[in-house]
């Protein structure tokens, strides 16, 4: 499975920003799509996960009520609608895969996308 992220760049705080992530290789429907960030100086951590099917989806405290992950299976695409961005948001954004369910560890997900940045100005 291979990942491609995009979408990112320069905001304005209380701006938005939608990022995609392309699945290639195998199965779409199968795979589980996590989103990560990390930022300078800071470990990887969680910020949205959406199961195989769309129907449960997962996010980090942080980020809960201004991002919305969701899923285009015709399109292989798993998409991060990032909405009332803050300076705090400002970190290389990742996706990830794997098998059906979302789990928020990131040792727990097998393929993973080149990042993109995503820089919040305040």
């Amino acid at each position: 499975v291979q990942l491609q992220a995009s979408g990112g760049g320069p905001v304005q705080a209380g701006g938005s920003l939608r990022l995609s992530c392309l699945l290639s290789g195998r199965s779409f429907t199968m795979y589980a799509v996590g989103w990560f960030r990390q930022a300078l100086g800071k470990e990887r951590e969680f910020v949205a996960g959406i199961n195989w099917s769309g129907g449960s989806k997962n996010y980090a405290d942080s980020v809960k009520g201004r991002f919305t992950i969701s899923r285009e299976n015709a399109k292989n695409t798993v998409y991060l609608q990032m909405n009332s961005l803050k300076s705090e948001d400002t970190a290389v954004y990742y996706c990830a895969s794997r098998p059906m369910m979302v789990r928020v560890e990131s040792s727990e997900y097998v393929y993973w996308g080149q990042g993109t940045q995503v820089t919040v100005s305040s």
